[in-house]
């Protein structure tokens, strides 16, 4: 449940504690168990060795039962938009609303999904390739306020850039054209956990105009 496990006891059960066991064999935590309670809990949180983890029900010295549970998270990017072609998503609330839609259009969300088994934590969002301001690099997390975010197993995310991808051309940069200007972008994603880097790339076509501000962005799945 979120960064939490939860072990569940039948009713019946004659145990006094319940230990968790790492992947490599040490004791992650140890639980006593009260009469009659249905459920002992271990704070996992997003500093955990992913595996197969041990849980084991003791009565005394003897482990009474034990059994397995995978910890393991895995992160996928589902999608990723602009404020021009997403205006419901809360962009007011996450950059307020006293910033202009220049800001908004040039910042974007990236949706991201952990199909796991254990928590992850995002890291860091990099927009690289054919955007208008790509940064390899960027100040602190690429993410606005923040410098990670949660996605518990199951759970879906939105991740909003702080780098200001899609705004103003820099000079490594793809602008845009009355005619259309082509190309390819990608999102990269670091976890923390898995210590992975998710990638993610997309086609782009930038028409209609010659400044960003009035620019029509097309992205498709590449």
């Amino acid at each position: 449940e979120g960064t939490t496990l939860v072990v569940e006891l039948s009713g019946e059960a004659d145990i006094d504690q319940v230990n968790l066991i790492q992947p490599n064999g040490e004791l992650f935590g140890k639980r006593d168990v009260a009469a009659g309670a249905q459920q002992v809990s271990f704070e996992i949180g997003t500093a955990y060795a992913p595996g197969e983890y041990r849980v084991l029900a003791l009565k005394g010295e003897e482990t009474v039962v034990e059994t397995t549970t995978e910890l393991r998270p895995e992160i996928q990017i589902q999608d990723v938009g602009l404020y021009r072609n997403n205006p419901d998503k809360p962009w007011d609330e996450v950059y307020g609303e006293s910033e202009t839609d220049r800001i908004k259009n040039g910042e974007a969300f990236v949706t991201v999904e952990n199909t796991g088994s254990g928590p992850e934590a995002i890291t860091e969002l990099i927009f690289s390739g054919d955007v208008p301001n790509p940064i390899e690099n960027p100040r602190g997390s690429g993410m606005h306020e923040t410098d990670r975010v949660v996605v518990s197993p199951g759970e879906t995310a939105d991740l909003f850039s702080n780098s200001f991808p899609f705004g103003s051309e820099s000079e490594d940069g793809m602008g845009c054209s009355p005619d259309g200007n082509s190309g390819q972008f990608t999102v990269i994603v670091e976890t923390q956990v898995s210590g992975n880097r998710v990638t993610s790339t997309y086609n782009v076509q930038y028409s209609g105009s010659d400044e960003m501000t009035d620019c029509e962005v097309t992205i498709t799945e590449a």
